[in-house]
């Protein structure tokens, strides 16, 4: 067994020749990003000893656990080193999930006719930015900046040109003097869980962004149980079961596996759900500097949705059409996050098939959508959602 850290940052030197390696391969839309080399590291296993080993760089690791984007190189809490076993066998005391029964009546969107809920709110505008938010969507983009196309694409995006016009009611990124753009993917390929994975974690963590990263390049669907700090319910359920504040943390109720690390919880999607773990994207697979351009892309919104608000629990989780990489879908979870609002999110970065199921519900495609279960409201435009919010479950100061 041996001790194992969420990242280790060992000089300067190394960060710089990672960012160098990286900035050196072009980015061509359209392909997977490969692993530049293969990685050293033994197999992750898929369960996680509780049992607490030292290390000479635990302060460091403490520190860069949960990075509240207020003050980036400060962690919330301080986890304990994990030690993994050599075996696929669950070890003793490790946690073994069982499904998450938010609601006996909790389906997702697809499941439920669109006609159940009413459309309220401003019609989508493409692009459009709300009076009074220019600054917000601004703070909110820095991820584009530091991480390219990470959380925007699925795995196997691949754009291509149709002649002629775009049959009605069909999804497409644009049209072009007769012929319009279609998007594919490959994630119809990969075996999808026929229950939503579940992640406690929260919005201004950089080891939480790599994995909703990953969720958006694989196409799954995800229940999320926000853990904003100080908050009193799911931050405690995590603690609870898995025997540590720290985050991410994944259940999947469909293989009964639960596990702690990001870079664990991104093997295990893509073994489980992907093309395999040596398919994990270079930019998810950079170490410090993924963690460092993860961390740097959040800081401009200053800790926004790390932070627990007193709100009303709703009795179902809201279903949310999302994309990492978005800015205006960024403004609706964090939100959602410091409400302390469960949330079942439609995965749909370019190529994925739910951005045809959102057309074929409301006859457009704009993320991020959101349908609330609670009240039978649906609602596009990430301001007007926003407000829904606000006005709708958080309690007066």
């Amino acid at each position: 067994m041996r001790a194992h850290s969420e990242s280790r940052i060992d000089t300067p030197s190394r960060a710089s020749a990672m960012s160098a390696s990286l900035v050196s391969r072009p980015t061509v839309l359209g392909r997977r990003l490969v692993a530049a080399k293969a990685s050293a590291r033994p197999a992750r296993r898929r369960a996680v000893a509780t049992s607490a080993a030292a290390s000479d760089d635990a302060p460091l690791r403490r520190a860069l656990r949960t990075v509240d984007t207020g003050a980036l190189m400060k962690g919330t809490e301080a986890p304990e080193a994990t030690q993994q076993t050599d075996t696929k066998e669950t070890p003793a005391g490790a946690t073994k999930a069982e499904p998450v029964v938010v609601s006996a009546t909790a389906g997702s969107a697809s499941e439920d006719a669109a006609d159940a809920f009413t459309l309220r709110g401003p019609e989508p505008q493409k692009f459009g930015v709300a009076d009074g938010e220019l600054a917000n969507v601004l703070t909110a983009s820095g991820s584009f900046v530091t991480r390219a196309v990470s959380g925007a694409l699925c795995e196997g995006w691949t754009p291509s040109i149709v002649e002629g016009e775009c049959p009605k009611g069909t999804y497409t990124l644009g049209e072009i003097g007769g012929r319009y753009i279609k998007e594919t993917s490959d994630t119809h390929k990969f075996p999808r869980p026929a229950m939503p994975i579940e992640l406690y974690e929260f919005e201004g963590c950089p080891f939480c962004k790599k994995v909703r990263e990953a969720v958006i390049w694989l196409d799954l669907d995800v229940l999320f149980f926000p853990c904003p700090q100080g908050g009193p319910t799911f931050r405690e359920r995590a603690k609870a079961e898995g025997g540590k504040s720290m985050f991410p943390y994944m259940k999947d109720p469909n293989t009964g596996v639960a596990m702690y690390e990001s870079d664990d919880i991104i093997d295990y999607l893509y073994d489980t759900y992907g093309p395999g773990k040596e398919k994990v994207s270079t930019l998810l697979r950079a170490g410090a500097f993924t963690v460092l351009t993860a961390g740097f892309g959040l800081a401009p919104r200053m800790g926004a949705g790390s932070r627990y608000r007193a709100a009303r629990m709703p009795e179902k989780p809201i279903t949310v059409y999302s994309y990492e990489a978005s800015p205006f879908c960024k403004l609706v979870r964090e939100k959602l996050v410091e409400l302390e609002i469960p949330h079942l999110m439609k995965s749909c970065g370019r190529g994925s098939m739910k951005r045809q199921e959102l057309v074929d519900r409301r006859g457009v495609f704009q993320a991020p959508y959101i349908e609330d279960p609670n009240t039978g409201t649906a609602m596009f435009e990430s301001s007007a959602i926003v407000k829904y919010l606000e006005e709708t479950y958080a309690e007066a100061a």
